[in-house]
């Protein structure tokens, strides 16, 4: 099934902060606004007003993240500011979390993980 096929909206609503990460990473890849993305990214109607749960959201966060490409023709933005404001923007997230829930996440990614000394 493809990203924007899914069979509904079940799921808690996407965060406002998950919402303005995606804005930065579209941005960084050359689309104005999620309706400029949607038929390269595969959205919904509803994804492309800005409507996603959170499972939605964190799925596209990481395509975005991890650089998979979409659409060859679309313009790219690899600026050093580009790069800058999503370097700030993940910074800012990982701020509000805490410290426990970060470690929980790392070890279920395989990582290691020790308190500081």
């Amino acid at each position: 099934m493809a990203f924007g096929q899914s069979s509904g909206a079940s799921g808690p609503p996407a965060s406002a902060k998950q919402v303005q990460y995606l804005q930065v990473l579209l941005a960084k890849a050359g689309y104005g606004t999620l309706r400029e993305a949607r038929h390269p990214l595969d959205l919904t109607q509803r994804q492309a007003a800005g409507k996603f749960t959170k499972a939605e959201a964190s799925a596209l966060i990481d395509r975005l993240v991890n650089g998979e490409t979409f659409d060859p023709d679309a313009p790219g933005d690899n600026s050093v500011e580009a790069d800058d404001k999503v370097a700030a923007t993940r910074a800012a997230l990982l701020k509000g979390i805490p410290a426990q829930l970060l470690a929980d996440e790392l070890l279920s990614r395989g990582w290691s993980v020790r308190p500081p000394a």
